[in-house]
């Protein structure tokens, strides 16, 4: 969050300033993107009413929004009530110090940016506003090229900050690094697809069964576009209740519905100038998906509870392991968003269509986690590296990533052996008490351990789930609950 301190020279001559300049032009010139700054909220803090009006016109004109606050009891009352990204912080305000109000300011809100406005410009004012947590200082009276800088060089901050952010978020979490490489032509066909409608603006669409690393790829894809230094924020369709995920994703506003105690943003705002990824989106709720489709093709939302529409510039990249064009015969997603979104569309291959990239996969992991658990453990044995290439990985990526966590944990040498490996991998068939073919059949194991047996060897051999489901003879949605009930 941003507050600005500002106090300008004669309304008629800055106004003129406002008015004789190309705004876009200018945008473009000095920091590439004319939308750098767009779309910021601005409270504006000075006791003079003229300046509150003009600089707030001047900050029409670049595409902000703006509100006003007199005095300090006003203004921490604005920031109670809505959320800013800048306030312009006078440091006169009448038989107030603004010195004094800035900390005030970031006690309400940690996040602000602080840049103060005086026409009593001192280096101790200076310094002192910046020792107080200010970020910028600039003189009065000043021009809207002042203004714009100012807010270019905070954009650009919170965008290097941002991305130090997301990288200590990766090397701080607990997965190893899935790469892009493969020795599969089908999974390389993909790869290619996607890099090259990376640097394009087209929307993607990644499908492909739960676990195959279409997370992964979004983010490759994101890395490789245009939107590389901005942000790339995940929303997972099927986590939340509709009111809650409707929330997320646009945001509300304070009093929207129960429990919306202060306003929010959501994540669509968050993503503004980079990539929303849409995982699972064919879990996405019915009523929420004429507010996408609207996104996708105007680039206009609203917030839940308010009437203003709002501008994002998202690229949007969707995922799903459900068969999206039978869900649209059965009327459980729209025919209209589904072309939206279909635009650059691509199958990620399951692990057992990537027999020969299974062996390096787990190597990759093996060598992670055993830096993780402090062990020397060089290599899989043939036999254990025997059953993991025969096994039907019905989890894919995510699965594997599990079962050499858990190997490597387990192993007492410097090789992972069978005995490490869960007994799913290294089963043998059960025998039958009747020897009448079918594996399992009346051995001494419950119903519900045979069936689990089974739901594991038909998903491991099946092409997809739709035909896993169809062999099993009950619907994709209870195979979907099974499937994750034995941590598939």
């Amino acid at each position: 969050m941003l507050v600005l301190a500002l106090v300008v020279g004669p309304i008629s001559s800055l106004q003129q300033q406002i008015d004789d300049e190309d705004e876009d032009e200018h945008d473009e010139k000095v920091f590439g993107v004319s939308e750098v700054i767009k779309n910021m909220r601005v409270l504006i803090i000075d006791d003079e009413a003229n300046i509150r009006k003009t600089t707030s016109v001047a900050l029409d004109g670049m595409g902000h929004e703006t509100a006003g606050a007199e005095d300090s009891a006003s203004a921490l009352k604005q920031l109670e009530n809505a959320q800013f990204d800048v306030a312009f912080l006078d440091l006169k305000l009448n038989h107030e110090s603004g010195l004094e109000l800035l900390p005030k300011l970031l006690k309400s809100n940690p996040r602000l940016d602080v840049v103060v406005f005086t026409a009593y410009a001192s280096i101790e004012n200076a310094v002192e506003a910046m020792r107080t947590g200010a970020v910028d200082y600039i003189p009065k009276p000043f021009t809207p090229e002042q203004i714009r800088q100012v807010l270019g060089r905070i954009v650009q901050r919170r965008k290097l900050e941002g991305r130090v952010a997301e990288l200590e978020s990766r090397l701080s979490n607990d997965s190893p690094r899935t790469d892009l490489i493969t020795a599969e032509p089908a999974v390389q066909k993909a790869f290619d697809m996607a890099l090259k409608a990376a640097v394009t603006p087209a929307t993607i669409m990644i499908l492909g069964e739960s676990g195959t690393g279409k997370t992964v790829l979004a983010r490759a894809i994101h890395e490789s576009s245009p939107q590389r230094d901005n942000a790339f924020v995940t929303v997972s369709c099927p986590s939340l209740s509709r009111e809650l995920l409707e929330s997320e994703l646009f945001g509300h506003i304070k009093g929207a519905f129960t429990g919306a105690m202060a306003e929010t943003w959501g994540k669509v705002s968050r993503a503004d100038g980079g990539t929303l990824f849409l995982d699972e989106i064919g879990d996405l709720p019915l009523e929420i998906q004429p507010k996408l489709l609207r996104l996708l093709q105007e680039r206009e939302y609203e917030r839940v509870g308010e009437a203003k529409t709002r501008k994002a510039n998202v690229r949007v990249i969707a995922a799903s392991n459900r068969n999206l064009e039978q869900a649209v015969k059965d009327g459980r997603f729209r025919e209209d968003l589904y072309y939206r979104l279909n635009v650059i569309a691509f199958r990620m291959p399951s692990l057992r269509e990537r027999k020969s990239d299974v062996g390096r996969i787990a190597m990759n992991y093996l060598h992670f986690f055993a830096r993780q658990c402090g062990k020397k453990i060089e290599a899989f044995s043939e036999a254990a590296s025997q059953a993991m290439q025969s096994y039907g990985w019905p989890g894919n990526l995510r699965e594997l990533r599990n079962v050499v966590e858990r190997a490597v944990i387990l192993a007492g040498g410097s090789r992972i052996e069978p005995g490490d490996l869960p007994e799913n991998i290294t089963h043998t068939p059960l025998p039958s008490a009747a020897d009448n073919g079918v594996t399992g059949a009346g051995a001494r194991i419950s119903l519900e351990e045979l069936e689990n047996q089974h739901l594991r060897r038909v998903i491991s051999q099946a092409s997809t789930m739709e035909e896993a489901a169809e062999i099993l003879g009950i619907d994709p949605a209870t195979l979907y609950r099974k499937r994750k009930k034995l941590g598939l």
